[in-house]
């Protein structure tokens, strides 16, 4: 496919998590020298990297997702499963019969929260909703290059391997959707780790609530530190640890469960983790280019010129201004950088 040709001089743009932000996305196409051609963006010499997290939450969904696969679909850009939309297969799937449940994703009043903005603005195109939910399964859980790795939260490299043994390629099938339902499951591994990351359990008895009211046991872990020694050494979201938390010293168990990214390896960018702040490389070759833009954050993307270590004057983005008037889902706006 013309899409999947590589030469030279290509260069790569990877963008953060959309989440609905259709004109935001718009405007970063357009000062990175997108153009539309016959309706679709392309750019002569580059191609655009979605890296996951198109539905759910903004403005513009519908027209997100249009804008996204037209241009996956003509070559001018690749895309990798976010966990909104491995989120939105096991809402809208049927559970099998005999496995207790209706739907694969169970219908509670938090998963039913985080979908509500797609499914309403898909309730006047019910055959194209169901249109995008096939197109989710050809997208691929990570891409692999000789010049960079994608993948939506994690690169945990022993997982990736197996699965592209299991599953003969990058995508999840029927099968391993429904198998992926229950977490300790392989499947399951493969998807709560690639596409939400890693964690660590609190200690006995202790929890966090983050600013989505949600209550953890747990907390998200870097999969790229280097000899870590504390829980301050490890932590990577969006709510901080409790200071006497983070002062705490890992165990022998827990360094253990970590993950690593060895600095030989190829540069790998992931979105999902909400960063604030002015975009910069996490390691010389991790970034991450989630930085928030349905909460008026940025959208972010890193400009990849096949260079080994990655640097901070590589990212460009638009940022997202909070409309002045109360109708937020005809209010979005952004000026560029």
């Amino acid at each position: 496919m013309a899409g999947n040709r590589q030469t030279a001089s290509r260069g790569y743009d990877i963008i953060g998590d959309v989440h609905g932000c259709a004109n935001t996305l718009a405007r970063l196409l357009d000062q990175m020298g997108y153009r539309k051609v016959n309706g679709v963006y392309r750019h002569p010499r580059r191609q655009a990297i979605f890296i996951g997290d198109i539905i759910d939450r903004g403005p513009r969904i519908r027209e997100a997702l249009h804008l996204v696969r037209d241009m996956v679909e003509r070559g001018s850009a690749r895309i990798v499963m976010g966990n909104h939309e491995y989120n939105a297969l096991g809402y809208c799937t049927r559970a099998r019969p005999g496995s207790g449940k209706k739907w694969l994703r169970e219908h509670n009043a938090r998963h039913d929260r985080l979908i509500k903005e797609t499914l309403d603005q898909f309730e006047a195109y019910p055959h194209e909703w169901n249109e995008f939910l096939e197109w989710f399964y050809t997208i691929p859980l990570f891409i692999e290059d000789e010049s960079f790795r994608a993948v939506h939260a994690c690169w945990d490299g022993d997982l990736i391997e197996k699965f592209k043994r299991v599953q003969g390629g990058a995508c999840i099938d029927e099968d391993f959707l429904h198998a992926s339902a229950a977490i300790e499951s392989f499947a399951g591994q493969v998807m709560d780790t690639l596409l939400r990351g890693t964690d660590l359990r609190l200690p006995e008895g202790m929890s966090i609530t983050g600013k989505d009211g949600y209550v953890r046991e747990f907390f998200r872990t870097k999969f790229w530190a280097d000899d870590p020694h504390t829980y301050a050494d490890v932590v990577f979201q969006p709510d901080p640890l409790p200071p006497e938390v983070a002062r705490r010293v890992l165990t022998e168990n827990e360094r253990k469960q970590l993950i690593s990214y060895p600095l030989g390896a190829p540069p790998v960018f992931v979105g999902h983790y909400w960063m604030e702040g002015e975009p910069a490389p996490l390691k010389s070759n991790v970034a991450c280019i989630d930085f928030s833009a349905v909460k008026y954050g940025r959208l972010v993307a890193y400009r990849m010129d096949g260079e080994r270590a990655l640097s901070r004057d590589k990212f460009v983005w638009v940022e997202v201004e909070r409309p002045e008037q109360p109708d937020y889902p005809t209010s979005e706006d952004s000026v560029a950088r």
